[in-house]
């Protein structure tokens, strides 16, 4: 088992590493290219220099097992894989937007009960032609600028991508596609006559079942926890993200940031390859 490590992410993070290394004694340090690890175990040291990157800007990520590629990654799709919620661009074209939205913000700060806040939601929906999720796709939806760095540079090591999410699969179909995911997990919505009828077809992919799906998964692969990385971030992703070392919240609500073993709060989804050792120079060319 790798050492435990600190990796700063961002300017600056190798002359971050460098000064807690100094207080090691001497702890080794990495120059991955725009991060830097230092294999160093947790105390006030580390906790310190953590606090105070974050607040000038930066990640920083204490990895009690080290910094290695892993194996799986499950990811959440809406405000994580993409910038967006895709059951509020759905809403909006609905002329439900705000109404909808508001519910969501409450859902993913886990007031509210995330099955029963999803059919409230998708009721607003009753009537929309299906033809309008082709519409949200191409003017609306934008991927996180460094999916597919992350996939195509996981996929090379020979690990397993999943996109999982408690939207739906009209979504989760073209932009797993898009964003160079192996498989994809979530809902669906029931359509008659090639309109939306406001009803989301059981079972429902929610927390829980983000977390099963998680163990199925490493099941299939023969893999325990600690050969996957989960990232999420809202109150759905509590489960999966909670069960793995490298469960990492990301641009995250308050409920996930609390809880997660790591948190991303700067930079785009590529920074997942730094918290697993990856030099920015080994990064794969998406295109």
């Amino acid at each position: 088992m790798a050492s435990p490590a600190v990796c700063f992410i961002g300017v600056g993070a190798l002359d971050r590493a460098e000064a807690l290394s100094a207080v090691g004694p001497n702890a080794p340090v990495t120059d991955l290219g725009g991060a830097a690890l230092v294999n160093m175990p947790v105390g006030e040291a580390v906790k310190d220099a953590m606090a105070a990157a974050r607040a000038d800007g930066l990640d920083a990520a204490y990895l009690p097992h080290g910094a290695r590629p892993v194996r799986l990654l499950l990811a959440d799709m809406d405000s994580t894989v993409i910038g967006q919620e895709c059951l509020d661009e759905l809403a909006d074209k609905a002329g439900h937007g705000e109404a909808v939205k508001a519910i969501t913000e409450q859902a993913m700060r886990g007031e509210l009960n995330f099955e029963e806040a999803l059919r409230d939601r998708v009721a607003t929906l009753k009537d929309l032609p299906a033809s309008v999720v082709d519409e949200v796709l191409a003017e609306r939806i934008t991927l996180d600028p460094g999916v597919q760095i992350l996939t195509a540079t996981l996929r090379r090591l020979g690990a397993k991508t999943v996109l999982v999410s408690g939207g739906f699969t009209v979504f989760t179909g073209p932009i797993a596609a898009r964003a160079g995911f192996d498989a994809h997990f979530s809902n669906r919505l029931e359509i008659e006559d090639d309109r939306f009828t406001g009803e989301v077809l059981p079972p429902i992919l929610g927390r829980e079942a983000k977390k099963e799906r998680l163990m199925a998964e490493l099941s299939a692969l023969g893999l325990s926890t600690a050969d996957a990385l989960c990232v999420g971030d809202g109150a759905n992703d509590l489960a999966m993200v909670t069960a793995v070392p490298h469960g990492v919240a990301y641009h995250a609500k308050p409920v996930v940031a609390e809880a997660a073993p790591v948190r991303i709060d700067h930079h785009d989804l590529s920074a997942l390859l730094y918290l697993q050792g990856i030099a920015r120079s080994d990064w794969a060319d998406p295109r």
